[in-house]
């Protein structure tokens, strides 16, 4: 590489949002360079495993038929656990939904390999294994990237460089990352035999689960854990918010095995083979950790925007990286052709994605970060409930009491003013 060699874009990181806008851009005839820091796409990438498809189902019709998707989701799970029980929300239903409304589970390695090999065919060139170390800055306007000590220019750059964006902070348009804006997340990746896998979840074929734990497993801090089967694995892991960690007696690596031996999680993975661990950052404030999205010459998108929704009933990051990706492209060919790369020609893209559902979901739940700093949703609430459930259920020759009194104890743990604050904070966050 040398310092003539020239693209139209150049894109930083080669994952969702990152093969997504060299796909579209590719196809559109546009010299397009992904430059990937890790060894190959998705190499880096350890997000639980669950693609909302109507992202990619717009851009790639019928992707699901070619893409190395591991199981279609027909069954969700919610489940609230104490240290030693779990009361479990289970919704499963295999009716027939239009592609746009499925959801998938999958491996990001293969996954995004795969949609790099798409972007290839249309033309977009790939370097992995290189660090790019700085964004190159001429008369205020981005203009390419050193990266291995090559000088390479472009007229625009995209920067989907992940959730702690270096590059974006370089330029101050990303802040710096703060405790309460992100969460520790950590995976195993659990091998199982499909077989297995079928009878353990109650799933059949190609159908498979998701599964999302609240209490515990988190050791009653700011998270959760998750559960999603592959074909012939689980991926099972849990995030715990970056400011709440140092008030744990807990490490992560701790509670992490605690949860994979808790009574309800144990037998699903009993007899299972470690074959992968990872541990990542992830964005968790929303609408709130938004950076300047938009200078002359350069897009931010993806993760490295801040583009998540943890609504604890649903993780959703993935569907929204793949929408930013496109909003980016669509951004630079509307630049492309009044040949104007600086803000006000890029300035396109901000607009795309205010009318898409990324900027609209990510307002809609604006109050639900703060709303889940709520000690009492990983700790009272669980604890509440499950002396419902034994209430409920236990009978031991007692006179039994009335429903309501059962009920009526077990609020009191948690206080009826504060059941009442929570109630309503909780309503108004979604």
């Amino acid at each position: 590489m040398s310092q003539d060699d020239s693209m139209d874009v150049i894109i930083v990181g080669a994952g969702l949002s990152g093969c997504t806008a060299a796909y579209l851009l590719a196809q559109s005839g546009l010299e397009v360079l992904v430059i990937e820091r890790g060894n190959f796409a998705g190499s880096k990438n350890m997000t639980g495993g669950r693609l909302y498809a109507h992202s990619l189902e717009k851009i790639i019709p019928g992707f699901a038929q070619q893409a190395p998707i591991e199981r279609k989701v027909t069954r969700e799970k919610i489940s609230f656990m104490t240290v030693e029980s779990a009361i479990t929300l289970d919704y499963h239903s295999t009716t027939a939904q239009q592609a746009v409304q499925e959801s998938y589970t999958v491996l990001r390695g293969p996954f995004d390999q795969w949609l790099m090999a798409k972007a290839e065919e249309a033309g977009a060139q790939f370097i992995c294994g290189i660090r790019v170390e700085q964004l190159l800055v001429r008369d205020g306007k981005v203009c390419g990237v050193q990266a291995d000590g090559d000088q390479l220019e472009a007229k625009v750059v995209i920067l989907a460089d992940g959730v702690n964006s270096l590059l974006g902070q370089q330029i101050g348009m990303v802040k710096p990352l703060q405790p309460q804006s992100v969460a520790v997340g950590v995976k195993e990746l659990i091998e199982l035999p499909s077989e297995a896998i079928e009878e353990r979840f109650g799933v059949s074929g190609q159908d498979g689960a998701a599964w999302l734990f609240a209490g515990s497993p988190s050791n009653g801090l700011m998270g959760g854990g998750f559960l999603y089967t592959n074909k012939n694995s689980i991926s099972l892991g849990l995030v715990c918010g970056l400011h709440h960690i140092d008030h744990s007696d807990k490490s992560i690596a701790q509670m992490l095995e605690d949860f994979k031996h808790h009574p309800s999680v144990a037998p699903l993975i009993k007899g299972g083979r470690l074959a992968e661990y990872s541990a990542h950052l992830v964005p968790e404030a929303g609408i709130c950790m938004l950076p300047e999205l938009v200078r002359d010459g350069v897009i931010i998108a993806g993760d490295a925007a801040g583009f998540c929704i943890n609504a604890g009933y649903t993780i959703r990051g993935m569907d929204l990286a793949i929408a930013s990706g496109q909003a980016a492209a669509e951004a630079v060919l509307a630049a492309r052709k009044q040949n104007d790369y600086r803000k006000q020609g890029l300035v396109h893209y901000e607009a795309l994605l205010n009318d898409s559902f990324v900027m609209k979901d990510l307002k809609l739940y604006k109050n639900l970060p703060g709303f889940l700093e709520n000690p009492r949703i990983f700790n009272q609430y669980p604890k509440m409930v499950e002396g419902m459930m034994s209430d409920l259920f236990t009978v031991d020759g007692r006179p039994a009491e009335p429903l309501h009194k059962k009920m009526r104890r077990q609020c009191k743990r948690v206080g009826y003013w504060n059941l009442i604050k929570d109630a309503v904070k909780g309503v108004r966050s979604i």
